[in-house]
């Protein structure tokens, strides 16, 4: 009885916090909604059909999954290499370790702003790069270019959680046998090959578990697409959060937003599992 008692706060918490919205939200994807009036009437399937059908949402759903996969592939290799190198020089990096990890503590929205200025056609860092090593005439906007833009919100989204996967590879790499180590520079491993067949097998369950983690923060981007381009030009960067945020609030269609968000779980739930389960089978090797 008092075990019961003491996790009763945490199941509620669980309750309010997770199941209530996911009611709420399935509820919704069934029902004629409207943001002042939800459950308006039963409407069956009728929601999921037209999302699932809607190429608008086709488009944004094979976009958002061909940009997590890009970022969180970029990220995890960036921060796998990164945090290798400051583990090398770990007697003497405390300091550009700390500046390393500070892009993950600024938010998001103050991300999007800075990068909007760096991409800037007029006095941008870009633009003035380009006009100082290029001869080429006019100005090149990033941000309002169709195939380029999702590129530049990619580059922003890359920088800001990149040290993500720089903390948990190096905090791994840290919990390495250093025996191990020396044992294979005793029978005459080089530094790569005590990379490759030491301290890679040892951290990559790590490094898996990151690019899942980076593969669910990348589905879910969209402070820096509203920031940077309010997911123009045109549909190039409507990623499925913005997509989502465009049916409820501006369409105030919630029935038809919350359709588009259960077919995103969907999604995600197929993306991740077989991810989650190696990452749990690298670990446990």
């Amino acid at each position: 009885m008092q075990r019961r008692l003491f996790i009763a706060p945490s199941i509620l918490v669980l309750l309010v916090l997770a199941l209530y919205p996911l009611v709420f939200i399935a509820s919704a994807a069934f029902s004629r909604s409207s943001l002042g009036r939800p459950f308006q009437e039963f409407t069956g399937l009728e929601n999921l059909r037209n999302a699932a059908t809607n190429s608008a949402v086709q488009d944004s759903l094979l976009m958002g999954t061909g940009y997590a996969f890009g970022v969180a592939a970029a990220s995890t290799i960036l921060g796998t290499a990164t945090a290798v190198a400051l583990w090398r020089s770990v007697r003497s990096g405390a300091i550009l370790r700390t500046v390393l990890l500070l892009p993950m503590i600024v938010p998001p929205v103050i991300v999007g702003i800075l990068w909007g200025f760096i991409f800037s056609p007029s006095g941008g860092l870009i633009d003035t790069l380009l006009r100082q090593f290029s001869s080429a005439p006019g100005t090149f906007a990033v941000l309002s270019d169709p195939t380029w833009a999702i590129v530049g919100v990619a580059v922003a989204d890359i920088w800001e959680w990149t040290p993500l996967v720089v903390l948990l590879v190096f905090t791994a790499l840290l919990g390495q046998d250093p025996e191990i180590l020396e044992a294979a520079q005793i029978d005459g491993a080089g530094p790569l090959q005590q990379f490759l067949h030491v301290t890679l097998p040892t951290v990559a369950g790590t490094v898996a578990a990151a690019f899942l983690i980076r593969l669910i923060l990348a589905f879910k981007v969209f402070d820096l697409v509203y920031v940077m381009t309010s997911g123009g030009p045109g549909s190039s960067t409507q990623v499925p959060a913005y997509l989502i945020w465009r049916a409820a609030l501006q369409n105030f269609d919630v029935g038809m937003a919350a359709a588009i968000t259960l077919l995103l779980a969907v999604l995600v739930t197929l993306v991740t599992v077989p991810i989650f389960a190696l990452s749990k089978r690298l670990r446990h090797d």
